[in-house]
């Protein structure tokens, strides 16, 4: 089944969230963010971490995505801020001019890629010298951690296998990335595990409400209505009754300057 990103109903379905404090404090660190004029989000969605970086008062946020019924969404949600930008365009082919921006980041977007060597020479492209560019999403190793009451996507995974496989299948090994960078040109490369904090829930009911509603994760579009169900019945005996419950998802980030 899967989710379609360019259905006008899934526009709002990455605009709920805003960036984790800890996420905002680790792009601080590996990027000289004073320095930044200009900061692309490639596959941008909502614009959640659009959103996040133009709080940093970078001068010039742009957020790009193949998607208008996402690009839509960010924009309505996004509205407020005089820095902030969104157009068209994709990972292979954003639109832009050579030697641009200062910055660039694709998060949660290259396990929708699969000619890596692309994406990255389109980032280098578009980057002053020396620009940074961060990249993060998961790996295999980061995917399959079991269920808890933290990592709740590892639930997915016990009770479905063939998610697990799709998973797999779509999902780049940390050498495979880091091998594309050097080949696209990036140098001075940085390999760091980061555990992101999605969502404070106050107690087990609100966190199966956004897993009924597919709220934010893709993964779950590749169920039918049954199997959801089945699901939720599952994370809801496997975890504890009425504690607050705070979702984690553990990534990989990969920083690298041209």
């Amino acid at each position: 089944m899967g989710i379609d990103f360019h259905d006008r109903k899934n526009r709002n379905s990455y605009t709920t969230r805003h960036a984790d404090d800890a996420w905002i404090k680790t792009i601080d660190r590996l990027v000289p963010i004073e320095r930044i004029s200009l900061a692309l989000d490639i596959g941008c969605g909502g614009g959640i971490y659009s959103q996040a970086l133009a709080n940093l008062d970078i001068k010039e946020v742009i957020g790009i995505d193949y998607s208008e019924a996402m690009l839509e969404g960010a924009r309505e949600n996004c509205r407020e801020y005089s820095n902030l930008t969104f157009r068209k365009g994709d990972a292979l082919n954003t639109r832009l001019k050579s030697k641009q921006c200062g910055f660039v980041l694709e998060r949660a977007l290259i396990h929708h890629i699969t000619d890596l060597d692309a994406c990255f020479q389109e980032a280098h492209r578009i980057l002053e010298p020396n620009g940074y560019f961060i990249v993060q999403d998961r790996t295999p190793e980061d995917c399959f951690l079991p269920g808890s009451e933290n990592h709740i996507r590892g639930y997915f995974f016990d009770l479905f296998p063939r998610l697990k496989e799709k998973e797999r299948m779509r999902r780049h090994s940390s050498q495979k990335v880091t091998k594309s960078l050097k080949d696209a040109g990036f140098h001075s490369i940085e390999v760091l595990s980061f555990w992101e904090t999605r969502s404070k829930y106050p107690a087990k009911e609100p966190l199966l409400e956004d897993i009924r509603k597919r709220t934010g994760r893709s993964i779950l579009h590749e169920l039918n209505d049954d199997e959801l169900a089945l699901l939720i019945k599952h994370i809801d005996h496997s975890l504890p009754s009425n504690s607050p419950i705070t979702e984690k998802d553990r990534w990989t980030i990969w920083k690298a300057v041209k």
